[in-house]
């Protein structure tokens, strides 16, 4: 769910995992024929937070890089495609400046038995759920300005010339909307372990009520607090955008429904607000609405469609919910032994309860 190629509050490396340790020596090798590293000892560490790809800072004498590669025992291979992350941040570095630049790309998997990307490392804060980084200011005044921000961001992005970057063949924006609504259930029929019946009733509605015009956008499909990187000196200013293994062309308003499934108001559901899904719940944030109408003032992606969120909220939750329940099958089956992960299928159910309410609430109410 999120890649970690930046450091700061809350997100230094640390020991990595068991069962996702690489092979260093291999590695090291690597790095001295391609990189010309010193093929002395390694330092590889893991960025613990994220739930997607494994993300590891990688030291080399003086240098460093932060490594991706796929989870171990991943069955969604193209939501672990190493080599589409690594062209989509190359095609982006000229264009679009807030993505970390990417420096080398291994498709051998005998090095470290998947394929893996280097990148830049990305220094700044980040921000996660609930409580304030000790010694960081983030009070409303703050938080007003860094939330606005972050809608503003999505809107930038948005408004990247995909076709000037190269970027034409990356997705098929006709009929985007009907494909990823029956992906994501293809998704979440395979990966279901219990039954969660609020989920499965999204699923339905979404599939019944496909909206009737959609737009074409680079899209970042995992846009939210703890995906961005931002300046230690001024916290309302975003240094990069992180996490691009979901990144393709299409729908915007998607993009930002996705978003919105992330962002808890401070009177949602004791439930929700204990779900590790962003710091949105501090005072001065935007909440929903404000953030559906700050975007609909930044882009025209969302004319036609300003006053109709429902749609794109349900959806947001539902895709993260499928997400969760990805993740948590992994963790039954036994490929990851990491214990966040035994968890999940609580937060399936807590997002398949929102979504149950949205709809209850119907269009006009949909965001709260």
């Amino acid at each position: 769910m999120a890649e970690r190629a930046g450091a700061g509050a809350g997100d230094e490396p640390a020991e990595v995992r068991a069962g996702e340790r690489l092979d260093e020596a291999r590695l090291a090798t690597y790095l001295a024929g391609v990189m010309g590293a010193d093929p002395g000892p390694l330092v590889v560490q893991q960025f613990p937070k994220g739930h997607s790809n494994l993300t590891y800072l990688v030291r080399a004498g003086t240098r460093e890089w932060v490594l991706r590669r796929a989870p171990f025992g991943a069955q969604v291979k193209t939501a672990h495609d190493m080599l589409r992350e690594h062209t989509i941040l190359a095609a982006l570095a000229p264009v679009y400046p807030l993505a970390p630049r990417p420096v080398a790309y291994c498709a051998d998997e005998g090095v470290l038995g998947a394929p893996f990307y280097l990148m830049e490392r990305v220094r700044g804060v980040i921000l996660r759920a609930g409580r304030a980084p000790a010694g960081l200011d983030l009070g409303p005044d703050v938080m007003r300005r860094l939330s606005t921000a972050l809608v503003d961001g999505l809107a930038a992005l948005h408004a990247v010339d995909w076709r000037a970057a190269g970027l034409g063949a990356l997705g098929h924006p006709e009929g985007y909307v009907a494909r990823q609504v029956k992906g994501w259930t293809e998704r979440y029929v395979r990966a279901q372990t219990d039954e969660v019946t609020t989920v499965e009733a999204a699923a339905r509605w979404l599939g019944a009520h496909l909206p009737a015009v959609e737009g074409a956008a680079l899209v970042h499909n995992d846009y939210k607090y703890d995906n961005v990187v931002l300046d230690p000196a001024d916290l309302t200013r975003i240094v990069a955008v992180l996490d691009w293994e979901m990144a393709t062309v299409g729908d915007p308003l998607l993009d930002l429904g996705t978003s919105l499934g992330y962002w808890v108001d401070p009177d949602d559901p004791d439930e929700m607000k204990a779900m590790p899904l962003g710091p949105t719940t501090l005072p001065g944030n935007l909440s929903r609405r404000e953030v559906w109408a700050r975007y609909a003032e930044r882009s025209a992606a969302s004319s036609g469609a300003a006053g109709e969120p429902l749609f794109y909220y349900v959806f947001g939750l539902f895709k993260i919910a499928v997400i969760a329940q990805q993740i948590y099958q992994r963790f039954v089956a036994g490929h990851t032994k990491d214990p966040r992960f035994g968890a999940l299928i609580v937060g399936v159910r807590i997002l398949g309860e929102q979504a149950a309410r949205a709809l209850d609430r119907g269009r006009i109410h949909a965001l709260g």
